[in-house]
């Protein structure tokens, strides 16, 4: 098989990586990819926001199946143009991404699911809404309504925090996307991602994950995009598992094929749990970053044949052969992130690394010049170990991050603690 997958961050690193390992992919082509990726795949330099053309290029290479990686392209329609051209493609349509692309959107769907989320207001409005937190005081959650970068949701734990954020919004620091907030409930509990596939009438769990989206360790400092993460997640046991899914999951996909707006791709379900019972966070429409390294690192060549069923429509008839294994990733960023950071630091030491299905180093936001790799984004480098333990997997990640030597770059040294 031929096989495009698009996107450039530690997430397609990923999964390329776990694409590559099954004898089935023949050529891999990640657009337009990074430096680590370019070591294991062609990274032509396409727009991934260009669907027309992503299509032609497709038509022209023979690709046999199209991976969209983050949501972006999915919101803007690309999954819908390549379709439309042909294509065989993993990645729901524009109508569906709205489960990520519009904060206010899943409200509603899971107003429609009675799936149990935080309750909720919407505002378009900044004076209604500075009313509304005074009202309602803190804790209280603020979100933009639409994409940030996954830095459009503020967990304000006094009134101060949440005017702030609100002023950020409303002040444009998220462009369109806080043109409308979303103020939610504080929920109490345990955060856990939930991934499943969806081709339009199956859902077929592929795991379950915990990130550490706080900059520093004890979970102080700004929210990221995540810092680092590990799989399976403890919380997340066999019953709550099957409690999202049976009142969150399957009830909001059936109301979107209801609608005539059928889910089909990778679902990520962030959930808090409490006392056993799950309250849906939010929907992505893609696999998580750092989540992806995690789970890829432990489905390896498996998942190609899991997302291949999953876009031909074919969910029924396939299942993850689950290890009983571990794995845990840790974010290296660069100094100031999530804030300003400076880009073009060398990173050395990347060449004496292990490279294999216990140890790996995905790259995120590197790039390559004359040689050399160089830091070229907020989050740079995702070391993930794998081991028969959670210490074991936490140990030989931690081994790789003491062995690279980036003084331009952190990571938090207590991922994974709460398994721990």
């Amino acid at each position: 098989m031929n096989i495009l997958i698009l996107g450039s961050g530690g997430r397609e690193h990923a999964m390329a990586w776990a694409v590559k390992q099954n004898p089935k992919c023949d050529r891999l082509i990640v657009a337009p990819g990074n430096a680590g990726i370019a070591q294991i795949a062609e990274t032509p330099g396409l727009d991934i926001l260009e669907g027309d053309a992503i299509a032609v290029f497709a038509a022209e290479n023979a690709v046999d199946l199209v991976l969209v990686g983050p949501e972006a392209p999915l919101a803007a329609g690309v999954a819908d143009t390549l379709r439309a051209a042909g294509l065989v493609v993993l990645g729901p349509s524009a109508a569906a991404a709205r489960l990520e692309s519009s904060k206010s959107f899943t409200k509603a769907i899971c107003d429609a699911a009675s799936a149990p989320t935080a309750a909720y207001a919407r505002f378009v409005d900044a004076a209604a809404a500075h009313a509304y937190v005074v009202a309602q005081g803190a804790p209280i959650v603020i979100k933009a309504d639409g994409l940030a970068a996954g830095k459009g949701v503020t967990v304000a734990m006094s009134e101060d925090d949440a005017h702030a954020a609100l002023d950020d919004m409303f002040g444009g620091a998220f462009g369109a996307a806080g043109a409308e907030v979303v103020i939610e409930e504080f929920m109490t509990g345990e955060e856990a991602s939930f991934f499943c596939l969806v081709d339009g009438e199956e859902v077929l769990p592929i795991g379950t994950a915990q990130d550490h989206k706080r900059a520093h360790d004890g979970d102080e400092g700004p929210n990221t995009g995540g810092m680092g993460a590990y799989s399976p997640a403890p919380v997340l046991s066999d019953s709550v598992a099957q409690k999202a899914l049976d009142e969150i999951v399957r009830p909001t996909m059936a109301v979107l094929a209801r609608q005539g707006t059928p889910f089909r791709g990778i679902l990520y379900v962030g959930l808090m749990i409490e006392d056993g019972q799950p309250r849906l966070v939010e929907y992505n429409v893609r696999l998580g970053d750092p989540e992806a390294q995690v789970l890829m690192m432990r489905l390896g060549g498996q998942a190609l044949d899991l997302f291949q069923a999953c876009a031909e429509g074919r969910l029924g008839e396939v299942a993850p052969a689950w290890a009983d294994d571990h794995a845990l990733t840790v974010v290296m960023a660069a100094e100031g992130y999530p804030g300003s950071y400076e880009k073009g630091s060398e990173i050395k030491g990347l060449d004496r690394l292990p490279e294999d299905s216990f140890a790996m180093t995905f790259h995120a936001g590197t790039a390559e010049a004359d040689g050399r790799i160089l830091a070229a984004g907020g989050r740079v480098l995702s070391v993930t170990g794998r081991g028969a333990t959670l210490q074991e997997a936490r140990d030989r990640a931690y081994d790789l991050a003491g062995a690279i030597d980036w003084p331009g770059g952190f990571f938090r040294s207590d991922i994974g603690w709460r398994a721990l």
